[in-house]
């Protein structure tokens, strides 16, 4: 059980935005492979040198929010303190939230929350996606399908305006939303 004094410290942890991004693909590499991750992987993610890596991941190893995890198939771990500094919960036990890309399914990817941002808007309704796996592989432009969510049943459609890299999420401009959806046969 962590004392309240771990738990100020965590909460005031500040964090470069380059040391946030090296952790969260870390996070998101780690999620995918359940094993340590290469800093050569993280590097490629990223778009660092190597070399950056781990001198940042010294930085981050003495705040104790990664593990160094010794031998050939060694790398990096985040520590559950990492999750609680990017603010990420640790999803075992979370409920699955389908997330397609430009109509294909994405299974490593998981969506964490939904911040609906305009909705007073009705014609620039945006929609903020904070998603669990890497979003490289998104662009500007693509279609995204988000849900059903599992009690609303909300589903949200809409196209990548943009995204943010640091914080792992995509901004959506929202073009169909609907609750409750799924199938009616049940």
């Amino acid at each position: 059980m962590e004392s309240y004094d771990e738990r100020l410290l965590m909460s005031s942890i500040e964090l470069t935005p380059s040391q946030k991004n090296i952790l969260q693909e870390l996070v998101n590499l780690h999620r995918q492979s359940e094993s340590a991750v290469k800093g050569e992987d993280i590097a490629e993610q990223v778009d660092r040198n190597p070399g950056t890596i781990r001198n940042q991941m010294q930085s981050l190893k003495a705040l104790q929010l990664v593990e160094g995890v010794p031998g050939p198939k060694g790398g990096y771990k985040p520590t559950s303190n990492a999750y609680e500094a990017l603010q990420v919960q640790n999803m075992d036990e979370a409920a699955d939230v389908p997330l397609k890309h430009n109509g294909e399914a994405v299974p490593s990817a998981n969506v964490e929350e939904i911040d609906l941002t305009s909705v007073h808007h009705p014609e620039e309704c945006r929609a903020e996606i904070k998603l669990q796996g890497s979003i490289s592989e998104f662009h500007e432009g693509d279609t995204i399908t988000v849900g059903p969510t599992p009690l609303s049943k909300l589903r949200i459609i809409g196209t990548i305006e943009g995204k943010d890299d640091t914080s792992n999420i995509l901004i959506l401009t929202i073009d169909d939303m609907k609750a409750p959806v799924g199938d009616v046969e049940k």
